[in-house]
């Protein structure tokens, strides 16, 4: 009797067991990043439209640059592949600039974001003039939008609320057309990307742009971040600040992109927890 009794229980566990595991929902698997031919790659399920490249490292830039010609203010470099992981959750790449600046950027995969790492020195005996850079990241197929079309999935935010682009003013003239930049107070104005340069000050740091079908965000920011661009080729920026490097000297930048549910608060309660310093006052 207590062989027989045993058994029922052990066939009561198992299937027990059984309709937990058909209850209980798959984990969300981690998002995967891969680097070649100077483009990083973000892919996974959760991304809409499949992957979203990223023009990674599209170019590091002198101060002075907001009406001078584009090639007087890049600072030549070229970039390698340190190491990988097999899984596609992390990779380091090395960046070495002509003036002899190293920058390495350790870049981690999560279930809905991207963290970046970046470590910025100057081995030579020379001042660097490399005071920003930029990453950009092309949103044709997150957006499913062209060139012509995509502008109004896009966002910054403005006196703290999120303002969907073109909005007013929008500013038109510039050495280069079109696109918009957007300067924050810390960076001087004449030291930006030299396209329409808006009036407009930015809340914090965050530019993005929902999906297709609305229901995801895509949404990036560095700290200390030199300037918000809506780019030329289907593409938005978040292009993040050095600042110049003395002689020995070493800065550190870090960055996250975000491919969330289009919960706008919710972004926001996330951006400050990770960038607390641009927490509103009170909040």
């Amino acid at each position: 009797m207590a062989f027989r009794t045993f058994g029922w229980l052990a066939v009561l566990l198992v299937v027990s067991c059984a309709k937990l595991a058909v209850a209980e929902p798959a984990a969300t698997p981690k998002l995967k990043i891969r680097w070649e031919k100077n483009l990083l790659t973000v892919s996974g399920p959760q991304v809409p439209g499949g992957e979203l490249p990223i023009w990674y490292m599209e170019a590091y830039c002198r101060p002075g640059s907001t009406d001078r010609d584009w090639r007087e203010t890049t600072i030549g470099h070229s970039t390698q592949l340190i190491s990988a992981d097999p899984q596609g959750h992390w990779l380091h790449l090395r960046c070495t600039l002509k003036d002899g600046v190293v920058v390495d950027h350790h870049i981690v995969a999560g279930v809905d974001e991207i963290t970046f790492r970046i470590r910025a020195h100057n081995p030579t005996k020379k001042p660097s003039l490399a005071h920003w850079a930029q990453p950009c990241i092309r949103v044709h197929k997150f957006t499913g939008r062209t060139q012509k079309d995509y502008l109004p999935k896009c966002f910054v935010f403005v006196d703290g609320k999120l303002k969907r682009m073109p909005f007013e003013p929008w500013a038109t003239k510039a050495r280069y057309v079109p696109g918009q930049v957007w300067c924050p107070r810390h960076v001087p104005r004449s030291d930006v990307n030299p396209r329409p340069l808006s009036p407009v000050v930015p809340s914090n740091g965050l530019i993005g742009c929902f999906s297709a079908d609305e229901k995801k965000i895509m949404a990036v920011a560095f700290e200390p971040y030199q300037e918000l661009f809506q780019g030329v080729i289907v593409c938005i920026h978040s292009d993040f600040r050095i600042g110049g490097l003395a002689p020995g000297q070493t800065k550190h930048i870090r960055g996250k992109l975000y491919i969330v549910d289009a919960d706008v608060e919710a972004l926001l309660r996330r951006y400050y927890r990770d960038f607390p310093e641009h927490r509103p006052r009170g909040q």
